[in-house]
């Protein structure tokens, strides 16, 4: 199974995917879990995708009209109304990667965890900025829970389905 991080550092909140697959890296995952930080390299995780025959998750952030720090599991299959643009080597909307992959031959069931933005650090006239915006970094941690436990019940239906 991949995990996949997705986000630009230097956006702010676009970080969150970023961090979440840090901070999972660190932690002791379930064999057969596989952890990566794609970053914003588009193409990179379009192939990924089509390596993979299993199950993935993405995470990234998504708006979505919640408030900043809300957390939501997205099933890839029903994208927002927007997605469509053309896939681009250095910048990343999941959904458009996926749609790419899928056009590849990706067949892995695809999961996204996604994070509702505060700021990309853009407002401010500027290029841009480090660090995630207070509410979004405080969703971290329960982003992380939250993929764990996503990838357990992941295991546990392809343990019943005898593909483990």
């Amino acid at each position: 199974m991949l995990v996949a991080g997705i986000g630009n550092i230097f956006l702010g909140d676009d970080a969150f995917g970023s961090e979440v697959a840090r901070r999972l890296a660190g932690r002791t995952l379930p064999q057969g879990i596989g952890v990566r930080d794609f970053g914003i390299r588009a193409i990179d995780l379009a192939y990924a995708l089509v390596r993979e025959t299993g199950e993935a998750i993405l995470i990234n952030t998504v708006s979505r009209g919640g408030a900043p720090g809300t957390l939501y599991v997205i099933d890839a299959d029903d994208p927002p109304a927007e997605t469509g643009a053309p896939l681009a080597g250095h910048g990343l909307e999941p959904f458009t990667a996926l749609a790419t992959a899928r056009a590849m031959g990706a067949t892995a069931r695809v999961t996204v965890v996604g994070c509702e933005p505060e700021s990309f650090g853009t407002e401010e006239g500027g290029d841009g900025r480090m660090g995630l915006s207070p509410r979004v970094a405080a969703a971290v941690e329960p982003a992380v829970d939250l993929v764990l436990s996503l990838t357990s019940a992941l295991d546990i239906g392809n343990e019943r389905q005898g593909q483990a």
